[in-house]
Order: structure tokens, then sequence, then C-alpha cells
């Protein structure tokens, strides 16, 4: 479909105010991070401050004593801990580096009359004070499980660090302590205590005062983070949820995402004139959108303009996945950002759809063979299911799924059965002569959402893994049969990852390139179903529409990926929660309808 996009009238204005990180912030946070590196090796290793870097180290903070090799390394700590944060122009890193690098030029000057010292602190200083209005980046979304990641990794950090600070002494060591004394000389002196290790002179002190600054530093850093005020994780609220409805019920059939905008774990941003909305969920400081702009199309570039403020604001990453040709179109041209065929979206037009001909004649047996051993299917509105079928239905696709995450965000909804979701479609599968199960005869479950008045986009499939080989292809063909009888004219089937590649690379003729670049795909389908997805998808004759990956440099790649494989559910990186919480829902699941009715705040914020 052709659409008319209105441009912008003023595109240099948007570029230059555009969301790209300054140079400034970044050479603050590596000279931040340089500094740190060296005070902490002015405060650890002692040849290092008599060798010839000695010049060098004698203008860090802290370089001798007892109590200026302690205050060395904190300073060094801290300063590394806070170049992510100056790295992305939050205004809390800046608060503290400003705090921080006074304090440490006044103890420079205090315990080693270095004018020098004090210099190289107000260097940094300087571009800090003087660029101040570009460290203006609000918080990210936090809860308190940071503080217990904190204090795992902090700990380990300064179990490490320790043994260095111990263990490059050896020359005051008194004795030859084994291992396991200097481990428990590590951890008594991270607590303050005294430890099975003795050195000659002064060292011990060094020692002790380097290990008990780690310590507190674990210790302050924890409470801060167990203590300080949270940030819940942006949440659709009801009132946003009705305003995405009511679009959808305009332009809901331009895109086959479009309904999955509705997942009430993602935030959304409006434009000025309320007619289009971006919505997105941030993870590991990516503002990551999916599908394209809900609304008018001739709005998307003020929903499009807010979504790269909101990210320039708190310094996240923007990106897109799976935008259309249209979408990506209008995102480059208005953010400057770049664009990247990711893969293709099957759809399947109902009126060609056909299980007669050599091409469809192992779909046509499967189902068939299937339809033999006594299955039969039912597809249906939720709205004309019972209350107690639904509920079997969820707990079924709960048990089935095979994984303690839900997977998917751009092409899954997150839930089952809502009441305010009735006109999407559920296929069934059933064995009435078998041995019944938990749930009765039900065997297999397909989800679509609606794509517009006339169209369904595939959620999500769920089978027992008892039942026969096939339940997915005997569902989706006993849906396309009854979808002229709902009104269904389209069905979106399943997203194939790098699907041109894939194709390209197995035709005669593909060079060495191409064949290197699809035999890694199919290595990595091990993991992915990238190639099991695309095979998968082709048994039906659809139609391939590409889709689009959006991103600001080609650096940023790499981090997209991985908050990408986060939000879909392949990579998790968040603390493991206990059992009864993830029994409870505290962890999204697609089919839990509990979870819809309780406190969302709550409960993504965990």
């Amino acid at each position: 479909m052709s659409v008319e996009v209105p441009k912008r009238s003023h595109p240099l204005q948007r570029v230059l105010r555009g969301p790209r990180p300054e140079a400034v912030p970044a050479l603050v946070a590596r000279a931040s991070a340089l500094v740190g590196l060296l005070d902490i090796a002015a405060g650890v290793f002692p040849r290092f401050r008599h060798s010839r870097m000695h010049t060098l180290a004698e203008v860090l903070p802290g370089a001798l004593g007892p109590f200026a090799a302690a205050l060395s390394l904190s300073a060094g700590v801290l300063l590394l801990l806070l170049a992510h944060g100056l790295r992305r122009r939050k205004r809390r890193a800046w608060r503290a580096a400003v705090a921080l690098l006074p304090a440490g030029a006044m103890a420079q000057f205090t315990y080693r009359h270095s004018v020098l010292g004090v210099v190289i602190s107000l260097l940094l200083l300087a571009p800090l004070l003087r660029h101040r209005d570009q460290f203006r980046a609000l918080p990210d979304p936090r809860s308190r499980w940071r503080a217990l990641a904190n204090f795992v990794l902090m700990g380990a950090g300064s179990l490490v660090l320790g043994l260095i600070i111990v263990s490059v002494h050896p020359e005051r060591m008194v004795g030859d302590p084994s291992l396991a004394d200097r481990i428990s000389h590590v951890l008594y002196g991270l607590f303050g205590f005294e430890g099975p290790v003795d050195y000659q002179g002064n060292t011990s002190w060094t020692v002790a005062f380097s290990l008990g600054a780690l310590g507190l530093l674990t210790a302050v850093t924890t409470i801060y983070f167990a203590f300080r005020p949270e940030h819940p994780a942006a949440h659709l609220t009801e009132e946003d949820e009705a305003r995405l409805r009511a679009l959808l019920d305009k332009h809901g059939g331009r895109d086959s995402l479009g309904h999955f905008a509705l997942r009430r774990d993602k935030a959304v941003v409006f434009s000025p004139s309320g007619k289009a909305a971006v919505t997105y969920r941030v993870v590991s400081g990516v503002m990551l959108a999916s599908g394209d702009p809900i609304g008018d199309v001739e709005a998307w570039p003020g929903a499009i303009e807010r979504f790269m403020d909101e990210a320039h604001a708190h310094s996240w990453t923007p990106a897109v996945m799976g935008c259309s040709e249209t979408g990506g179109e209008v995102w480059t041209r208005e953010t400057g950002l770049d664009a990247l065929e990711l893969g293709d979206e099957a759809v399947v037009d109902v009126a060609d759809f056909s299980l007669a001909g050599r091409t469809m004649r192992n779909v046509r047996q499967m189902v068939k063979r299937i339809e033999r051993a006594g299955y039969e299917t039912r597809v249906r509105r939720v709205r004309d299911l019972g209350e107690a079928e639904l509920e079997r239905i969820r707990r079924a696709a709960d048990d089935w799924r095979g994984t303690d995450t839900e997977r998917g965000f751009s092409m899954a909804l997150g839930r089952i059965g809502d009441p305010a979701d009735g006109d999407c479609l559920i296929a069934t599968a059933h064995k009435a002569d078998g041995e019944p199960g938990p749930y009765g005869d039900l065997k297999a479950i397909l989800h679509f959402v609606p794509w517009g008045t006339d169209g369904a986009s595939l959620d999500l499939m769920r089978r027992d893994r008892s039942a026969d080989p096939g339940m997915n292809e005997l569902l989706i063909v006993a849906a396309l049969q009854a979808a002229p009888r709902l009104g269904v004219s389209r069905v979106s089937l399943n997203f194939a990852m790098f699907r041109a590649a894939l194709a390209r690379g197995e035709k005669i003729g593909a060079g060495p390139v191409l064949r290197a670049w699809r035999g890694l795909l199919v290595f990595l389908s091990r993991w992915f179903q990238i190639e099991s997805l695309y095979k998968f998808n082709a048994k039906f004759r659809p139609r391939w529409e590409p889709r689009f990956v959006v991103y600001r440099a080609s650096g940023d790649l790499p981090r997209i990926g991985l908050a990408a494989m986060q939000a879909e559910g392949f990579v998790n990186l968040a603390l493991p929660l206990p059992r009864f919480l993830r029994r409870h829902g505290t962890a999204p699941r697609a089919c839990t309808h509990a979870v819809a009715e309780r406190d969302i705040r709550d409960i993504r914020a965990a």
C-alpha cells in the first residue's frame, strides 16, 4: 500500500537538536576512567610509585602512606563507576564527579602538598563545570534489585582487587602464606578486622586501610542503591491503553504489529496532536520501539520527535525493531538514523491459500494424517469462549511454554483472554477419543491478535508435548480455512529473521561470502530458531514483507542486538527471582490472566 508521508519543515534544526552524544561527555568519561585506573594502580602497586612512571604517579591523589593509599584506591574505584554515567550525560554522575574531584584535590594537597595534583584534578573539573548543560540526562527506570546486584558485583571486584593488594608486597610479607590465608585476610580486611597475613613496617597498615576502604565502598554503594527513591519501569496506563485502542480502531489495518503495542510492559509517547504514538521499552539503556508508529501517518513525525526527545532526555540509545519499509523511511528521514533489513514477515492472503497442488503436498499430507488420528479443530473469537474454557486455555498455554520466561516483544501480546481483547482469535486442537489429560481433550493452542478489521496476526503457538507432531500446521490451516467465516482476509505468521540471506545462500551460484553467512545463520539456529522459522513459514507459500531495524550508529548495533534479545526473552540478565514470585506472576507471563488484573506498577517494578 502506497502512503504519502509528509515532510518536516525544519530538518536542520531537528538534526542539530538530535540525541547524538556530544564529544565532551565522552572525553570526560574517558579521562575519568583513566584517572581512576591510575589512582587504583598508585594505591595498590608499590613498585608503580617507584618506577619510571613515578613522575606521573606523583600527580595522582593519595599516592603515599596508608591513608593516602586507601584514599587513592577509593577515588579510583568511584571515578571508574562514574565514567559510564558521565558518558551517558547523567546529571547525578556529574554531581558526584564535581564533588569528588575537589575532595581528591584537597587530599592531594593536604597529604602530599602537590600543586600538580591539584592542577590535574582541576583540569578534569574545568570541562565538567564549563559544559554542565550537557549533563542533563534523567535517571533510568530502576528498582531496589540494583542494590543486590551492586553488592554481588562490588563484593566480587573487592575480593579480586583485595587479593592483588595482599599479594603485591612479597618482600615485606612475613613467611609464605597460602592462598586460603590470603583470601581469609582479604575477607577479614573488608569487614575491618585483622587477618592471618603479617607484613613488616607500615605495609600492614597500608593493606588494612586499603581493604577497609574497599569494604566501606561496597557497603555505602549498596546502602545507597537500597534506600534511594525508586523510579519504577514505565508501563502502559489504562488511559494510554484506551487512547491506543482508539488509534488502532482507525488505523490498525496499516501494520500487522500494531496490536502488539498494547503490551502492558511498554510505555508510550504521543504526538502533540494525539493522532499518533510510539510504544517502547527501555532495556539496558536502549529505548526499544517495535513496529511502525500507531495512528495517522501524517502525525508520525510528531510522535517520533517526542520519542527522540525522551531518548535524549534520559541519554538512552534509540532503536526500532521490525518496522516496515514505510516506517523505516519516515524514521530515517525524521531523525537522521540508519536502517538495516532485519528479515521478512510471512503474510498469507486467505483468498489465495489452498492445500491443492504439488507445492502444498507435504502440508496437505500432514494435516490429513493428523485428522485421521482423531484430532479436530475449533477457531473462535475470544469473546465467544466461556470463562471456564478460557481459564483452561490460559493454564495449558502457561504450562506448555517450556521456558521460565515468556519469549516475545515485537510480535507478542503477553496475555490471553483479556476482556478488552475480545476480537482476538483462538484456534484449538482437540482429541476426544484419546486419554484425557490435565486440560481435558485440549492438545494445542494458537492465538491471533487483530490486524485492523480484516486481518489477524499470529501471537503464540503452544502444544502438549505428548501430542502428535504437526499440531501447529494443523491449526494454521484450520485458521486460514475459517478466516472467511470470521471476516479475515489476511493472516500474518511468524517473522523470519535474515530470510533473504538464507534463501539466496542455498541457491546455485551463491558466492562464498553468502554461503559462509548462511552457514553461520544455520549454526545460530540451534539456539535462536532462525532457519526453522523460515522453513516453517515457507510451507504456507506466503508473500514476504521486509522488516527493518533502525539504529543511530553501527557501533550501537551489538548493544541494540543484546537489548532486543533480552526483550524477546532469549537472553536473561536479570537477577533470579524466588520461585514463589515467579509462580505468582512477578515475572511477566503471557498467559496469566490474574496478572492483568493486579497492580501492574508493582509487578513491572520488580
